[in-house]
């Protein structure tokens, strides 16, 4: 028996979005130039097909358990929508692109993608920006990045997430550096987003340690592993073929699982920037 399609109205998806991200109906159609009792109105009719999208608190609004479902797919659907139109409607991509990466992440990740982004697009100037994740997300919602690669604990984040993997410990192959006390532990800087969640797990083992050059040098911090004068850790997709994993158990506590997730700056995403975060995911599968 043949079924009838269906479409979903995209302005509806995208004004869902939109209160999500800002929290009210107020904000969300302010970013939209739309008033409140429109931006109701279409909430009202997305929640009758959907069923209860927020929890109506005071002033604000929290997604539910089915609206933090949707937002994703909505995400994704606006962005195939606006990179479909983009292509029918207007000429190659132009302008300038920043994009904020850990340091970790930079060589192990971007390489192939930048470059086949560049190719294609060669009127994109692309201005990579490395620093912790933690400045990263600061200067996303500052506005001085557009898009930017954050490593996070999985869980509750405003960001896509585009992988999930385990923090590893890493030595120099056949060290001793791991046997050693207090365990000396290299970083790479204060501001790490595996600093917190290394350290507690150093605590709860109750291991002793120390950190030892924490410079904001990845290359100098791997230096220290690979000479066996410290041990760190990495995600494990970035690990260099030169340093070993090093196993958990009586000398070192088991690390947690981290996630990599994408944030755009707030307001109107860039044709630019929607095309860049593509191939970021289409470059990770």
């Amino acid at each position: 028996m043949h079924c009838m399609s269906r479409n979903l109205d995209i302005t509806l998806l995208r004004t869902f979005v939109a209160v999500a991200d800002h929290g009210s109906m107020t904000a969300g159609g302010n970013a939209l130039h739309l008033t409140q009792s429109a931006v109701s109105q279409q909430i009202a009719r997305l929640e009758a097909l959907s069923g209860v999208l927020f929890f109506r608190e005071k002033r604000t609004l929290r997604l539910t358990p089915g609206g933090e479902r949707l937002l994703g797919k909505a995400r994704h659907l606006i962005i195939l929508n606006d990179e479909l139109w983009a292509e029918m409607t207007e000429g190659p991509l132009e302008g300038v692109i920043r994009l904020g990466a850990p340091y970790d992440l930079v060589g192990a990740w971007l390489p192939p993608v930048l470059k086949n982004f560049a190719a294609a697009h060669s009127q994109v100037d692309i201005r990579l920006i490395c620093m912790s994740s933690p400045e990263l997300l600061a200067a996303t919602a500052a506005g001085t990045l557009d898009l930017a690669l954050v490593e996070e604990p999985p869980g509750k984040s405003a960001g896509e997430c585009l992988s999930v993997e385990r923090l590893e410990w890493v030595g120099a192959k056949g060290g001793a550096a791991f046997l050693k006390r207090p365990l000396p532990v290299s970083m790479v800087a204060e501001t790490c987003a595996f600093r917190t969640v290394v350290l507690q797990a150093l605590r709860k083992k109750e291991t002793t340690w120390k950190t030892l050059f924490e410079s904001g040098s990845l290359d100098a911090t791997q230096a220290m592993v690979r000479s066996d004068l410290a041990v760190s850790v990495l995600l494990a997709s970035t690990i260099p073929g030169d340093l070993t994993i090093l196993p958990f158990g009586e000398n070192l506590p088991e690390l947690p699982l981290f996630s990599v997730n994408l944030y755009h700056a707030k307001g109107q995403r860039s044709r630019v920037a929607n095309e860049l975060a593509q191939q970021i995911r289409d470059g990770l599968k």
